[in-house]
């Protein structure tokens, strides 16, 4: 199943029938906690079992907020992760929830609210640099693809054009695939000072990292990534003979497609390009620590690049809202002003750490994001948020909703986000890919952890910087 038939099998009837379901519980039923008998559970982590029972007694364990943390925070553990060894290591495949493949970025994103957890749980520790052996044997597969099957089960997709293998679930080339197992071994490393998981398997997966950005800066041509697609939907392929639309070389890696899995426009994407230095300074830092000071050189002066890139081409001014950071550009002076609720996204920039969130320029970007003139921010009579071309117009992504609480300071507007989560779950308890500004009960992807990990560490932020805000909310 893929993103796609997955909207299709999880859309209104389900959601409708949950909400109504919800609504005819008695009030012990509606606190119950929505996990997995315990026995069923893939994972159990003491950590995050006393984190919940921490939260519970902070919120109120009767708390609408308080059984919706208990829903999502332990849902990636409780139903997604498949644990175990693999040729003498520990190994850790991630499904995204309702589609039985391992995503590099959301794989990543599901377990990242449980790095802090790792000092008192050794367990979980090993989960996590199982995930991580898991990514580096991944991108030693192929490091143009963003999906994976679990053994070589082959996809619906293998019929696309493109070097299609019986591991790879989808072959999507998408810079945010490669940034985001740095980002994990990154925050792992500074969380535990453990190195095992960094061997030379994992430094020849890090030396194929900078290869394949270094060959999508595209200075000798678009080769050697292309793909194409049978499909009646435009933004699931790639046009001109699978390469895309044309760029003009300047230090800039071009991406295929999006966080969203959706093409890119112009194929020069301003946020994950920006993730990218970021991460690959991060690589720096860890090659240093495990000896490896040639990688960490590589990293750096490839960081430095698109650095300069990005300072040269990717921001403009905009008729309303002054310089602000494009979405897309081309090297050629064109640019796209838009966002998506997919992370990296422009709003996401100082959670992923690329910008300050007092930066002028971010702050500008900021007001774009979240205004009308953002053709994909949404509007409607139960919410606004960010949306994206994915599953179409007037769909509000709740990650849009989560990453505006964990990019401001500002504690009304906190409070509104965690409101507008509390009013648009539709009775279900979780987190779903997007719903309709008008209509919760016409959601996407029931069961879609990344979004249901990423909501439980906005309630971890907020009690942590603003406790204040959690009263005013549960109170409310």
């Amino acid at each position: 199943m893929n993103r796609r038939n997955a909207i299709q099998l999880t859309g209104k009837t389900v959601a409708g029938t949950a909400l109504l379901r919800f609504a005819n519980l008695t009030v012990a039923e509606e606190r119950s906690a929505k996990r997995p008998a315990p026995a069923e559970r893939k994972f159990r982590s003491e950590a995050v079992e006393t984190k919940i029972v921490e939260v519970k007694r902070a919120l109120g364990a009767d708390t609408e907020l308080s059984w919706m943390f208990e829903n999502c925070f332990p849902n990636t553990l409780d139903t997604t992760v498949r644990f175990g060894e693999l040729e003498g290591k520990l190994d850790t495949f991630v499904i995204t929830g309702d589609i039985p493949a391992m995503w590099l970025r959301d794989s990543t994103a599901q377990v990242w609210p449980y790095l802090p957890l790792m000092r008192s749980d050794k367990a979980l520790q090993q989960l996590i640099a199982g995930l991580i052996n898991r990514q580096t044997r991944c991108i030693l597969i192929d490091p143009y693809a963003n999906a994976f099957n679990f053994d070589s089960e082959g996809s619906e997709w293998d019929h696309d054009l493109t070097a299609m293998k019986p591991q790879l679930h989808e072959r999507k080339w998408e810079i945010d695939s490669l940034c985001y197992p740095i980002r994990l071994a990154h925050g792992y490393w500074r969380t535990t000072g453990d190195t095992a998981p960094f061997d030379s398997g994992w430094t020849d997966a890090m030396r194929r990292v900078i290869q394949t950005f270094r060959e999508q800066q595209r200075r000798e041509g678009p080769e050697p990534y292309s793909f194409r697609r049978n499909t009646t939907t435009p933004n699931d392929t790639l046009n001109l003979g699978g390469y895309g639309n044309p760029v003009k070389p300047c230090g800039l890696i071009a991406s295929g497609f999006r966080p969203s899995d959706d093409a890119c426009i112009y194929p020069f994407l301003v946020p994950s390009n920006m993730f990218a230095v970021r991460v690959l300074q991060g690589l720096a830092e860890l090659a240093k620590a495990t000896s490896h000071p040639d990688l960490g050189g590589e990293a750096l002066a490839l960081a430095e690049e698109v650095r300069q890139a990005l300072k040269s081409s990717a921001t403009a001014i905009h008729g309303a809202h002054g310089r602000i950071y494009a979405y897309e550009v081309d090297g050629f002076g064109n640019q796209l002003f838009m966002d998506d609720a997919n992370v990296p996204s422009l709003l996401s920039l100082p959670y992923l750490g690329c910008v300050d969130a007092s930066d002028p320029t971010y702050q500008s970007t900021r007001r774009f994001v979240l205004s009308r003139d953002n053709p994909y921010c949404f509007k409607g009579k139960t919410a606004e948020g960010i949306g994206g071309p994915h599953v179409g117009l007037n769909m509000i992504w709740p990650l849009s909703i989560v990453m505006r609480g964990l990019t401001t300071a500002d504690e009304i507007e906190i409070a509104s986000c965690l409101r507008t989560l509390m009013l648009t779950h539709a009775g279900t308890g979780f987190m779903h890919e997007s719903f309709h500004k008008d209509d919760p009960s016409n959601f996407t992807r029931a069961w879609f952890a990344w979004a249901n990990t990423l909501f439980g560490e906005l309630v971890l932020k907020v009690l942590h910087d603003h406790p204040q805000v959690v009263k005013r909310v549960t109170q409310s």
